[in-house]
């Protein structure tokens, strides 16, 4: 597994759900405070932790199961009260819905956790301070999970501006090409044509004057001619030039709907590429259809660069949660060390690459393979509201 595995903020829930799980089992065993009821509460521990794991794809399920356990053992094993886990897996699930949930809802499942926690404290024969002190502990779990998710839409926010601009860099790049046309047409025409034009009538005079020797009047006469045919090849070069500026269009936005003309170019350019994608790939959110692109352009670009003309597979796929792409070239000029040693030395493609999909919180997985190929795969999240 690699680092970029790990960046997954589903690892979160996940790894610390059956921790909390197993210490909250563990509590129940060990803790005196338990008593008789200790043994039947384990039950209780593992729904926790399962709670905890469900919210990594069901942040609101997750919490509603983990915060509904927490009156199982008091209500139904006579328990005194619930422990410490209980309450370390509470702040930590509450801080995860508010992250990944919109503030509302949140809140609102934040408050049934705290309810819950409450509920069962005070059955067990606890004091009503537990109405004060229980949400005082899992507001700020609650805050920070909101500041997280703050900052990620700020990012996202980001992203989509870094997007705008290089679409603006891109059409004023190719409004900087249409007026160089413009510049060089005006050259042609104003300089480089009219003093070709000067040339030939100076010939044609000359002509004129070597009256009498046929032999450099017709040196002259070829020169002459030849001058007036650059001239008129002047100004058909003149009139493409200028009748592509006048037909310009702006070079459309980089999307994977256009992902069978990047194919085309790179098999023009001597890759040998396969590409396996729905024919109707589903409308994606701007910011990330954009990264998605760049970030494939970029793949197939390190491919060429370093792997030469190899066999290269191209898979695309989408989930209603994620979109995949995965780039894998087989064995070429590039050994397998090499391969290995680019990765860790982190080139300058694989860095952009890591830049783009940090933005839309996206995770990259490249690593050499057994073969000496290599592959390269990256994973897009989709907003549940899109």
């Amino acid at each position: 597994m690699t680092m970029t595995r790990l960046r997954d903020v589903r690892l979160i829930p996940l790894v610390s759900g059956p921790l909390i799980g197993a210490l909250a089992v563990t509590e129940t065993r060990l803790d005196d405070y338990f008593g008789a009821s200790a043994t039947a509460t384990w039950i209780w521990g593992a729904l926790l932790g399962a709670g905890m794991v469900v919210a990594a794809w069901y942040p609101l399920a997750g919490t509603v199961i983990a915060a509904a356990c927490l009156p199982i053992p008091v209500v139904v094993f006579g328990a005194p009260g619930v422990g410490g886990a209980a309450m370390i897996g509470l702040i930590g699930v509450v801080a995860w819905v508010a992250w990944r949930e919109p503030p509302r809802r949140s809140l609102i499942a934040s408050g049934a956790a705290a309810l819950s926690f409450v509920s069962a404290s005070i059955a067990g024969g606890q004091s009503w301070w537990e109405l004060f002190f229980i949400p005082a502990i899992l507001l700020p779990g609650w805050c920070m999970g909101l500041l997280a998710r703050r900052s990620g839409e700020r990012a996202a926010k980001l992203a989509e501006l870094a997007a705008a601009l290089d679409a603006e860099r891109e059409a004023n790049a190719q409004a900087a090409v249409a007026q160089e046309r413009t510049r060089i047409a005006r050259e042609v025409h104003d300089a480089v044509a009219h003093s070709v034009s000067v040339m030939t009538l100076q010939l044609g005079g000359l002509r004129r004057l070597l009256d009498g020797r046929p032999a450099e009047q017709e040196i002259v006469a070829g020169l002459e001619r030849l001058g007036r045919q650059t001239v008129e090849e002047m100004r058909g070069l003149v009139g493409i030039l200028r009748e592509r500026v006048d037909g310009e269009r702006p070079a459309p936005v980089p999307s994977l709907a256009r992902v069978g003309e990047l194919i085309s170019d790179v098999r023009a350019a001597g890759l040998k590429v396969t590409l396996d994608s729905p024919a109707e790939p589903p409308r994606l959110p701007p910011v990330l259809d954009l990264t998605a692109y760049r970030v494939l352009q970029e793949a197939l670009t390190n491919v060429l660069r370093h792997a030469g003309e190899v066999p290269t597979a191209v898979t695309i796929g989408y989930t209603e949660q994620a979109l995949t792409l995965e780039v894998r070239n087989e064995p070429g000029r590039a050994a397998h060390d090499r391969a290995e040693q680019a990765v860790r030395r982190g080139g300058h493609g694989l860095v952009g690459m890591r830049e783009r999909l940090t933005m839309v919180q996206g995770s990259l997985y490249a690593e050499a393979e057994p073969d000496g190929g290599f592959a390269v795969r990256a994973r897009f999240p989709i907003p549940r509201t899109w």
